[in-house]
Order: C-alpha cells, then structure tokens, then sequence
C-alpha cells in the first residue's frame, strides 16, 4: 500500500493546566473520568492511530464530545497534541515552524466549516477567492477558477450578492467552492451540512460524491450521523469518549461489529439502503442456474425490488458487464437482520 496521504501515531490530547504532568496518569492507567476528578484535567483524545488514504473519503464521527472535532483540528495544528505524530505525506507537521504551517494550510489542506464561516462584508466571489487572494496571486488568474467552482456547486450568477443574501445550504455550497479554489489536495470538513434542512443536506451530500468522483480529493469529514457516514465514507472511524472504538470500510464495520457500542450504535439503521451487493455476494458457482443478474454496487433495497421481494434463488452479479461473483437471496435476508444489542 502507498504512503498514507495523513497519519495520526499514538495521539493525545489532555486539556488542563498542566497536560505533561497529567499524562503520567494516563500511562499508568488512569481513565477519563478518574482524570477528571483526581487532577481536573480532560482527556480529549487517547492513542489515536488513523491512516488517511490519498483520494479517500474518512468519515470520523461518534457522539457528542466523543472528539472527533478536536481530532480532526490536530492534522492542520489549529490544535497540538499533547503527545503523539501528525504525518502529512510522511512529513512530521509537529516540526513545522510558522512559516512552514501557513504555507501547509495555504496549499495543501483547505477547511469546510459547520456554520459556513463566509466573511460578511465580502461578494460570494470574493469568499470563493479567498485562498488564492490571501496567496497573492493575480485576479486575472483566481477570478476565473473561482467561477468556475461556483458554476459547479449551482451558484453561477450570485458572484455578486453578499452572504446575508444567500440560504444556508447556498452559503455551504460557497464554502465548498472556496475549498476547491484553494486546490489544496486534502479537504477538511467538520460537521459541514449538519446545520442544514434534510433534503438540502442530502443534495450537499450528492454534490460532494459527484465532485469525490472527478476531483479525488483526501477528505476528511466529521459527522455525528451514520446514514451520512456510510454514504460518503470509503474509510469509517467511529470514537466514543476521546478512543476509536472500531475503524475500517463501513460495510464491513456493518457487519462485523467489534464492540457492543458498535452494535448500538448501528442497530436503527436501515441496513437493505446502506449494504451493498460486493458485501455480501459468494465466489461465482458456474454449475447453479442463476434467477437473473444484478449489480455489485447495488444496495440490497435496490435487489429486493428488482427480485419483486423473492426470498429464492441466486443471482448471478456482474461489474462493468463481467460476471464477478452471485448472491443467494436467503443471504440477503440473513444479512438483513441486525446483531441484538448488547444488554438485550
């Protein structure tokens, strides 16, 4: 496998007065909790080890203070860890003087904000072009690329108007653009559409897989919803209480649960919508007559209306036009049945 695009070793994070001495605690064993009343220190974060793949969506989401926001704030140093390694491209960031860092967050990581971040007294155009403009490079050479990116997120005429003017899922789609006109190759997104309507966020989530597609960008986003996790994400960490409690690909997390959290956490989900075909699907029998054919990105809700809610059979599974494997829809109906939760 490749260099890691961003790789996290062995990160901390304490927040108190006194966050050296406090690790002594935390390496003999002291919990969140206990930290907290012994000494009044928080622990934010304990031993991340995360590998953030060149042209991957990693989601890191989890609960409400589970610290996925103080996480992600630890790859562009808004945040410094107590202990611990931030590698960008196999380069120790932690090293970087202020020269070094600004440049790093000029060129090479942009940032999508919850609550959109536009500054008010500035033209849609002017927010897009802000990376560039703060570059000092010439405004015959950003105007341009800055409408371009706002003509593909749906804002081709509104380079005018000012934010006050403008819808909050509008002002995403401005901060998403203003992102892409940086052409930093790593997109940092925190909490990016949770403050949107439903539907709005649906479409925000369409519109950042379709630019995923073309553009292969190392987007880090951080959400604490799992539909939206397992819509976007090619690479899931979930944290719970500063740990990550199970990593990997999301449709494996799925099913293959590690912790009763997990089992949790992922009980409500819909999981015909959510689980794929590639998932589930056995080696190719050549000697089994198949039902019909299907495809290996297909969700299993997908499947069930096709096969008209057949609990028989198997389907042979095609990729690109070439057979690749076959579902025997008894599996499907197994895999629809989620594990019990833990307790239960």
């Amino acid at each position: 496998m490749t260099e890691p695009m961003i790789s996290i070793r062995n990160l901390y994070k304490v927040f108190g007065s006194d966050p050296k001495a406090a690790m002594k605690e935390v390496h003999a064993g002291m919990g969140k909790e206990e930290l907290r009343e012994h000494n009044g220190h928080v622990l934010g974060l304990k031993n991340i080890n995360v590998d953030l793949q060149e042209g991957e969506i990693t989601v890191i989401m989890g609960l409400s203070g589970s610290g996925k926001s103080t996480l992600v704030r630890h790859f562009n140093r808004l945040i410094d860890p107590t202990e611990g390694q931030v590698l960008v491209k196999g380069e120790d960031v932690l090293a970087y003087d202020e020269l070094q860092l600004r440049e790093m967050r000029r060129k090479t990581m942009s940032m999508v904000f919850q609550h959109f971040a536009l500054l008010p007294h500035r033209t849609v155009l002017q927010n897009t072009a802000l990376a560039p403009v703060v570059r000092g490079e010439d405004k015959s050479e950003y105007e341009p690329e800055a409408k371009k990116w706002l003509e593909r997120v749906g804002l081709a005429g509104y380079e005018d108007s000012y934010p006050h003017q403008l819808s909050g899922g509008m002002k995403q789609r401005v901060g998403i653009a203003r992102a892409l006109t940086s052409n930093a190759p790593i997109m940092l997104m925190d909490e990016a559409f949770s403050a949107l309507d439903p539907l709005i966020r649906t479409d925000m989530q369409d519109l950042l897989l379709e630019l995923q597609v073309e553009l292969n960008k190392t987007i880090v986003f951080i959400s604490h919803d799992l539909d939206e996790a397992l819509k976007l994400a090619d690479h899931l960490v979930i944290l719970k209480d500063g740990e990550v409690v199970q990593q990997g690909e999301p449709q494996h997390i799925l099913l293959n649960p590690e912790d009763d959290y997990i089992v949790d956490f992922i009980s409500d989900i819909n999981r015909a919508r959510v689980l794929r075909v590639r998932s589930i699907m056995e080696p190719l029998n050549e000697k089994i007559e198949h039902s019909g054919e299907i495809q290996r990105e297909d969700t299993l809700e997908q499947v069930i209306a096709q096969t008209g809610g057949e609990s028989s059979g198997t389907y042979l599974v095609k990729h690109e036009g070439e057979p690749v494997g076959e579902l025997q829809m008894s599996t499907l109906v197994r895999s629809l049945v989620p594990q019990k939760r833990s307790g239960h």
